[in-house]
């Protein structure tokens, strides 16, 4: 069983920072990706930035220059220091992690119960 549980949301004038973190607990392998997901009402749940194992990074075009994405603690944490926030930025943040359970290569997909981040203008 894994466990996926984030932190550090809440509410913050635009311009300011938050740092989001996310901790994958449990009986697991690997994690092969950790990533961070938003979905703002009425809109499709979109993918924000991910962390490969081999500390490969991706980020949505909107956020880049703006947040990054870093691990620690044996990859197993997370975290998305968000800067220059934007009200556009509003949305629940949800933490995804990719796990092996076993040395073979199928991966499964967990989530967090998702953190709140408010941005007002």
């Amino acid at each position: 069983q894994v466990q996926v549980v984030e932190s550090g949301g809440g509410l913050v004038q635009a311009g300011g920072s938050l740092r989001l973190s996310c901790v994958a607990s449990g009986t697991f392998f690997s994690i092969n990706v950790m990533a961070w997901y938003r979905q703002a009402p009425g809109k499709r749940r979109e993918l924000v930035a991910s962390v490969t194992s081999a500390d490969t990074t991706n980020y949505v075009d909107s956020v880049k220059g703006r947040f990054t994405i870093s691990t620690m603690n044996a990859k197993n944490t997370v975290y998305l220091q968000m800067n220059g926030l934007k009200p556009e930025d509003t949305a629940v943040y949800y933490c995804n992690a990719m796990v092996r359970t076993t040395a073979a290569r199928t991966t499964y997909s967990y989530w967090g119960q998702g953190t709140q981040v408010t941005v007002s203008s």
